[in-house]
């Protein structure tokens, strides 16, 4: 049986079966941004500046390696970046939690121990993005605080929203969920400070391209070793992760023959997941190899990823950031 998402690139007979479910959703949402706007739900304000990352769809559109980028743009402008999320796919439990480098993905989640160990930032998760953001100031001494995949949730107040739009599967067939990718129609875009797209542009918006680094091998992560040094040799591919497609298509680009196996988003892997019966190399993603490292072996490697954004994104959010201290 298809996954429900195999039917949101375009309107066809399932998608017309859920929209009235997919306009309740759109509803909601609209209704439950206006309360907030309207101040019948209370926004939150840190005293220090917040910028979100997010997006209005759902799946992987390139938020995770931007939000490494962000922080480190902001260490090189003198800034002390702090960073909350909500830690999907983990038992992060109802207090806020702090991710270390040493943590365990099951408990802080993937993505939120990825970006600790590649930013080095302090870090915190929770399902409630405020009492995140307060935990963070409490025991920090950041100075600004990002907030991954956050545009959705209004309760914490933002001075600066980045959205990260997908530039291969875009808005899908445009419509909301269930029938659709949609977390908010795209019109949402137009109240947001900087669009940046992933693999394409948008009118008005600004590019970003994503880049593949030297594996790592996962036993002994001082072994690294180009991708070019694969090409033409088959290996194993694993990705579980938003869109398994991006990750095969990059290493494919760079020459490797693949055998492709794609896991849900936030997949929690097992030993028999990562060993397949033969010598072969296998390659993941480096959100997969958080997961995988103690139970890794010598032909197990990740390859970690790098953004590139045009110039106009860097200096636009510069002077956003030189606003917030004016004012």
């Amino acid at each position: 049986m298809k996954r429900l998402d195999a039917y949101w690139g375009s309107r066809n007979a399932v998608s017309r079966l859920l929209l009235p479910l997919s306009w309740l959703f759109c509803s909601v949402v609209w209704l439950r941004r206006l309360a907030y706007r309207a101040g019948l739900l209370k926004v939150h304000r840190m005293p220090v500046p917040v910028i979100v990352v997010g997006n209005i769809t759902v799946g992987g559109a390139g938020k995770t390696p931007l939000v490494i980028w962000l922080a480190d743009y902001l260490k090189g402008l003198g800034y002390r970046p702090g960073i909350v999320a909500r830690g999907y796919g983990a038992d992060v439990g109802d207090r806020p939690r702090r991710v270390r480098a040493d943590s365990k993905a099951a408990e802080v989640g993937d993505e939120p121990l990825l970006i600790a160990r590649r930013t080095r930032c302090p870090m915190f998760v929770s399902p409630d993005r405020v009492a995140a953001a307060r935990a963070l100031l409490e025991h920090t001494d950041c100075d600004v605080v990002i907030s991954d995949d956050g545009m959705q949730h209004y309760a914490l107040g933002r001075d600066i929203e980045i959205a990260v739009i997908d530039g291969k599967r875009r808005f899908g067939n445009g419509l909301c969920l269930p029938a659709g990718p949609l977390r908010e129609m795209p019109a949402r875009l137009a109240g947001v400070d900087l669009v940046i797209t992933n693999g394409g542009t948008e009118p008005g918006g600004h590019a970003m391209s994503i880049s593949a680094g030297a594996a790592v091998n996962l036993s002994n992560p001082d072994l690294c070793r180009s991708l070019e040094e694969f090409a033409g040799e088959r290996v194993h591919a694993l990705a579980g992760i938003g869109d398994p497609r991006r990750f095969f298509s990059m290493l494919r680009e760079r020459g490797l023959r693949l055998d492709e196996r794609a896991f849900p988003d936030h997949h929690r892997f097992e030993r028999a997941d990562i060993t397949p019966d033969d010598d072969l190399p296998v390659l993941m993603t480096e959100k997969d190899a958080v997961k995988c490292s103690h139970f890794a072996q010598p032909r197990h490697w990740y390859v970690p990823v790098d953004v590139d954004v045009d110039d106009a994104f860097s200096r636009r959010l510069a002077e956003l950031l030189r606003g917030l201290k004016r004012g």
